[in-house]
C-alpha cells in the first residue's frame, strides 16, 4: 500500500472539472469588470483631487513623473514633465540614468519656489502641525497595488538628488548622503544603494556637462520629502543651518488592501500601463473631456473615447515642439508639426523617419540619387513605430550620409530638421548618428564624416548634450542600440 499521503493541489482537485472551470471564468469575469475603463477614470479623477488638497493653499509647480503622473494632474496646473523609471529603482537594479537626466527639472526647480509652511501642508491633507520648508516643485506619479510608494520616487528619484548633489555641488559634503524614506525602503537595501552612488557620480561626470550652469539654476543642494494619502516623511535630515531646495514626491493613490470596506469601484495606480487599457485616450484628453467621459457607460466608453480624440485633433498645437539642439544647427520634432503651409523654407533639409510618406510632403523623386535628393531637401528613412522601426532604422542610417555631404556642399552648417511620429525616438537616434559623424567636439559642423573618434563615452555625451535640450525626448533601447550598431560595428 502507497505510504504517499494525497491533499488537493488546485481547484480540479477539489471539484468537479467543469465547475472548476466555471469558477475560474468567473473570477477572470470579476477582474475584468473591477478594471475597467470606468473604474480607471473614476479612480484618477478621486486620486486627482488629493494632489489638488496638496496644492491647493500654494503655488507649487506640478510635474509629472511620466508617463503614468500626467493623469492625475490637469494640463493648465502642469509645468513640465520628469521621466523618472521605477526600473531603475527596482531592488538590485539601481541605476542613474545617463539616457534620461531630467535636467529640465533643474531649471523649474531655480525659477519656482519659496518657504512654504509644513504645518499648511499637513493642515490642509491631514490635520497636524510641522515645520518650515522651501519647496520648490511636487514630482506627482502612482502605483499599482502592493506598494504605497512606486519606487521611481522612493529610490530612482533619491539617487537621482544624491549624485547631483554630489556632482553640482561637490564642496557641501552636507547634502552628499543619500535620503531614502522611512518604513519603505529598508535600512539594508539603502546601504546596497549607497554603495553604487559613487560608481553613478562618475557616470554623471563622465557627461562633461556645464556644471558651473547647472550650479547657477540651483544655487543650494535637493532634498526629497514624500507624501501620499495614507503616508508621509517629512524627515528633515542635516543640519538645520543649511539651505536646500526641497521637493517633496507626491503619489497620487491611495494604497488598497482588499478590504470589505474599501470602494470596491477604486483601483490604485489605474493610470498605470494606460496604453493597454485607454483606447488612444491620452491625459490631455480626458482632461478636456472629463465630466463627459466620467457620466459615459461602460459599454459605450470606447466610442465616447474615439469622438473625444477626433475632436481635441485640431486643437493641438506641435509648432512648439521643434527643438534646436544645443548650439548645432540641427532641429528635431514630430512630423506632424511640419504643415503644409510651413515646409521646409527656415530648413536646408528634412529628413522623416516615418513607415509612410508623410502626407503633407509632394511625392518623392524616383530618381534616388544622392544628388535628386538633397535638392528636394527631404529625405524619407522608412521605419515603422515601435521596436521594428527601430531595428529598421540600423539598415536605413546609410541613406542620411550622402545626403548631409550634399547638402554640406552648399552650406557651412546647414540647417537641418529630422523628425519622426513622436518627436522622442527614432529622430533623436538619427541625431545622435549625425553629431557622432559630422560634428567636433565643439559642435561645429564638418562636411566629411568621420567615425574614427567615436565611442560609446563620446557617444553618452553627445546623447546627453540632445536630452538638455528637449528633456522630453526618449529614445528607446532598440533605437540606441541600432545606432551604436550603426556608428561602431566593432563593438556589437
Amino acid at each position: 500500500m502507497s505510504t504517499e499521503s494525497w491533499f488537493p493541489t488546485s481547484t480540479k482537485d477539489v471539484v468537479l472539472p467543469l465547475l472548476a472551470k466555471n469558477i475560474s471564468g468567473s473570477l477572470a469575469d470579476i477582474i475584468h469588470d473591477h478594471l475597467s475603463v470606468s473604474n480607471r477614470l473614476l479612480s484618477i479623477f478621486k486620486d486627482a483631487e488629493f494632489v489638488q488638497r496638496v496644492t491647493k493653499s500654494y503655488d507649487f509647480p506640478l510635474v509629472a513623473n511620466e508617463r503614468c503622473g500626467s493623469w492625475y494632474i490637469p494640463p493648465g496646473k502642469r509645468v513640465g514633465s520628469a521621466y523618472f523609471k521605477s526600473t531603475d529603482g527596482h531592488n538590485g537594479q539601481w541605476a542613474f540614468s545617463t539616457r534620461r537626466l531630467n535636467m529640465n527639472l533643474l531649471e523649474i526647480i531655480g525659477k519656482f519656489g519659496g518657504y512654504v509652511s509644513k504645518a499648511a501642508v499637513y493642515n490642509q491633507v491631514f490635520g497636524n502641525k510641522a515645520k518650515l520648508v522651501e519647496c520648490r516643485c511636487i514630482i506627482v506619479d502612482s502605483t499599482k497595488r502592493g506598494k504605497i510608494i512606486p519606487d521611481a520616487l522612493s529610490k530612482t528619484v533619491a539617487i537621482w538628488c544624491c549624485v547631483i548633489n554630489r556632482v553640482v555641488f561637490d564642496d557641501k559634503t552636507y547634502a552628499h548622503e543619500l535620503h531614502t524614506p522611512r518604513d519603505v525602503v529598508s535600512v539594508f537595501e539603502h546601504t546596497q544603494i549607497v554603495a553604487r552612488v559613487g560608481g553613478f557620480v562618475e557616470d554623471m561626470k563622465s557627461l562633461k556637462l556645464d556644471i558651473v550652469y547647472l550650479r547657477s539654476q540651483l544655487k543650494q543642494p535637493l532634498r526629497l520629502t514624500w507624501m501620499t494619502p495614507d503616508y508621509s516623511d517629512f524627515t528633515n535630515p542635516g543640519p538645520g543651518r543649511h539651505a536646500y531646495n526641497d521637493i517633496i514626491c507626491c503619489t497620487a493613490s491611495r494604497r488598497a488592501l482588499g478590504s470589505k470596506e474599501e470602494d470596491p469601484t477604486y483601483i490604485q495606480g489605474a493610470g498605470d500601463d494606460s496604453e493597454g487599457w485607454a483606447h488612444g485616450l491620452t491625459p490631455d484628453v480626458f482632461w478636456a473631456h472629463a465630466e463627459r467621459l466620467l457620466e459615459s457607460q461602460e459599454h459605450d466608453l470606447p466610442r465616447v473615447i474615439r469622438q473625444c480624440i477626433f475632436e481635441e485633433r485640431g486643437r493641438i498645437s506641435t509648432a512648439s515642439s521643434i527643438v534646436q539642439v544645443g548650439i548645432t544647427s540641427l532641429y528635431i520634432g514630430p512630423t506632424a508639426a511640419i504643415t503644409p503651409n510651413r515646409r521646409t523654407p527656415c530648413f536646408d533639409g528634412v529628413i522623416v523617419c516615418e513607415e509612410k510618406w508623410p502626407s503633407q510632403y509632394p511625392p518623392p523623386n524616383l530618381d534616388v540619387t544622392a544628388s535628386a535628393v538633397a535638392k528636394s531637401k527631404i529625405l524619407h528613412l522608412q521605419c515603422s513605430a515601435g521596436k521594428k522601426g527601430s531595428r529598421a532604422l540600423r539598415l536605413e542610417l546609410h541613406k542620411a550620409l550622402p545626403f548631409i555631404q550634399e547638402l554640406g556642399q552648399s552650406s557651412n552648417s546647414p540647417r537641418l530638421l529630422i523628425t519622426c511620429p513622436t518627436g522622442k525616438d527614432l529622430c533623436v537616434g538619427v541625431t545622435l548618428a549625425i553629431l557622432c559623424m559630422f560634428y567636433d567636439s565643439q559642435y561645429q559642423f564638418q562636411p566629411r564624416m568621420s567615425q574614427d573618434d567615436i565611442t560609446k563615452s563620446s557617444a553618452r555625451r553627445i546623447l546627453a548634450m540632445i536630452t538638455m535640450s528637449k528633456p522630453d525626448v526618449r529614445p528607446s533601447r532598440s533605437t540606441l542600440q541600432s545606432v551604436n550598431a550603426f556608428l561602431m560595428p566593432a563593438f556589437v
